[in-house]
């Protein structure tokens, strides 16, 4: 029996609108019929398919080819980045709102940043590594798992993706309406120690003009650690992996602090914008092949 269905081609990232296919093995090759995919059939278009159905889960659904998938994620820090750096909020005003961030976590007893980063300049030699991992691994370490959930779990890879565009869509929006300053920069007696150990002026003119000093909350540098953290906690077979899954994001959020480059505010907001961003995923990927869910594989 031929039925018309809306589909997404699974053939070399090559998208088509409708495709005429008979429930034969050659549906591997061209697509899926609507039960698989969650799209709705022509002959069953009516109020109760939404256009998100239509039009936004083939897309979701299925990784692309590596290039494209690359491509994207180029494109969106890009604008990540760019949008950070737009901001125009003076240097008083990021300070206000940190000050309000100090009185927070004074209130709950949690301001002991400073004490974290004296600890850390005691240890021979760990503000210089701290440093470099600030500087390398909030985009090397998310590359690096987001490339192996893409060959190695690509069922996963579609909430994986989403989740990471849908945090840091929201992140954007908190350095727009809530523009603080980091603790580096609040006059508060804190140290750049990325600067002063690694050689690289975070508050030169020059890396001013590609990030914006005053987008401190919510720490996406915690944020992205927690997503690598938990794909490399539920998805790999080795033991070990799993064991670094567990640490990445706990090193993240003492490197961030030790570094003041965030509070532990900016961090839980962090992790709150990654759970939202998540839960965002979900939605938009419920009813696709892959379970919108990390589910622990076996060791």
């Amino acid at each position: 029996m031929t039925r018309h269905y809306i589909v997404a081609s699974l053939g070399r990232g090559r998208h088509t609108a409708t495709h005429t296919f008979e429930h034969s093995p050659t549906k591997q090759r061209f697509g899926y019929p609507h039960h698989e995919t969650g799209v709705c059939p022509i002959s069953a278009r009516g109020p109760e398919c939404e256009a998100r159905d239509v039009f936004v889960k083939p897309s979701l659904f299925r990784p692309y080819r590596a290039a494209v998938e690359v491509g994207m994620l180029v494109f969106l820090y890009a604008v990540y980045e760019a949008v950070r750096g737009a901001g125009d909020a003076s240097l008083s005003v990021a300070r206000d709102h940190t000050s309000d961030i100090v009185a927070l976590e004074r209130v709950l007893h949690m301001f002991s940043e400073r004490t974290v980063q004296e600890w850390s300049r005691g240890v021979p030699y760990l503000p210089a590594l701290l440093g470099v991992a600030y500087m390398t691994l909030h985009f090397g370490a998310t590359a690096l798992a987001v490339r192996w959930v893409y060959r190695e779990r690509p069922q996963a890879f579609p909430l994986v993706r989403t989740t990471l565009i849908a945090s840091t869509a929201l992140a954007l929006a908190g350095y727009v309406l809530y523009p603080a300053a980091p603790p580096r920069l609040a006059g508060l007696g804190f140290s750049d120690t990325v600067t002063t150990h690694t050689g690289l002026n975070l508050s030169s003119d020059l890396l001013g003009s590609f990030y914006n000093p005053t987008a401190a909350v919510p720490s996406l540098h915690f944020g992205y650690a927690l997503i690598v953290g938990v794909v490399l906690l539920t998805l790999a077979h080795r033991w070990w992996v799993r064991v670094l899954g567990a640490v990445y994001p706990a090193f993240m959020l003492f490197d961030i602090v030790a570094t003041a480059n965030h509070f532990w505010f900016d961090a839980a907001a962090g992790g709150a914008v990654v759970v939202a961003g998540w839960w965002i995923a979900r939605a938009l990927l419920r009813g696709s092949p892959a379970a919108p869910q990390l589910q622990a594989v076996p060791a």
